[in-house]
């Protein structure tokens, strides 16, 4: 996590969710034999972390029991770990959270706004890198809470209100990756708001992971006429604009369900602001 936290492309984070309610991949990697080669074919696609759930946190979602969401993960981290991948969690729970780090993981994915205090207290004392996310509420109910005056005012205020929780925790300031909360308690006009002025998350300084991949409100502005969203399986496209503008504002991650798309996208970037700082011929 270090030498990827360093100055560079953005990274690639892949997505798998060993869970059967996903809203994307629901049920495609409920084995964890499948969970693992997804995984793998990540990293052969260039994904620089493969970041592992056993909890859907789409809206509406309910959710399961501790042990059974670390069933669902553990096997699956301990073989990619085994396999030399870079694997982050994706829970909200300290139990959780704990298994994975023994099994390998380095990066807890914490989804709750840093909501429970013994995840964080876990993240200190391991010394563990954390994502927080703007959130607000559960996932049940974070639908009725999306309610702001100035959406990004508002977002880099209570994200700096939980940075400093983070930190009071004993959770150091250089293990923590911030990230906007895209689709979680925030209505259309509010994802696209957020993502046309993430330079105003600068002023935290810290890097950011922003996740898009065929969420909600890619349906929603790609509806068909009589206003049926796109259906998930049919956002990538989109998914991938906004990975090349994501990359273009050189943010620190994205995080995918199709890697290899995405890894294009950046490496396409790349070469855009490489030739922009070429010097003009014959100048």
């Amino acid at each position: 996590m270090a030498r990827l936290l360093t100055p560079g492309p953005t990274r690639v984070m892949g997505i798998v969710n060993v869970t059967p309610d996903s809203f994307s991949d629901g049920g495609t990697y409920a084995v964890p034999s499948d969970a693992v080669r997804a995984g793998l074919r990540m990293v052969a696609d260039g994904a620089d972390i493969v970041d592992v759930g056993g909890e859907s946190t789409r809206p509406g979602a309910a959710r399961v029991d501790t042990a059974e969401e670390r069933r669902r993960v553990v096997p699956v981290i301990e073989e990619l770990v085994a396999a030399g991948v870079t694997v982050s969690v994706d829970t909200t729970r300290a139990a959780v959270a704990a298994a994975a780090l023994d099994a390998g993981a380095v990066l807890v994915n914490d989804v709750s706004a840093a909501a429970d205090p013994d995840l964080l207290a876990l993240c200190a004392e391991r010394d563990a890198y954390y994502v927080l996310m703007h959130a607000r509420g559960e996932s049940l109910d974070m639908a009725k809470r999306a309610h702001y005056g100035d959406v990004v005012a508002d977002v880099v205020a209570e994200l700096r209100e939980r940075l400093a929780a983070v930190s009071a925790a004993g959770v150091r300031l250089d293990r923590v990756i911030l990230d906007p909360g895209i689709g979680f308690a925030k209505k259309f006009e509010h994802n696209w708001s957020l993502l046309a002025q993430l330079d105003a998350f600068a002023q935290l300084g810290r890097p950011l992971l922003v996740g898009t991949s065929r969420k909600s409100f890619l349906g929603a502005l790609l509806a068909a006429p009589d206003g049926t969203p796109r259906p998930v399986e049919q956002r990538e496209d989109a998914t991938q604009a906004t990975t090349t503008l994501l990359a273009a504002q050189r943010v620190w991650a994205v995080r995918v369900h199709a890697v290899r798309p995405a890894v294009d996208a950046v490496r396409v970037v790349g070469a855009w602001h490489r030739a922009r700082a070429w010097p003009r011929e014959n100048a």
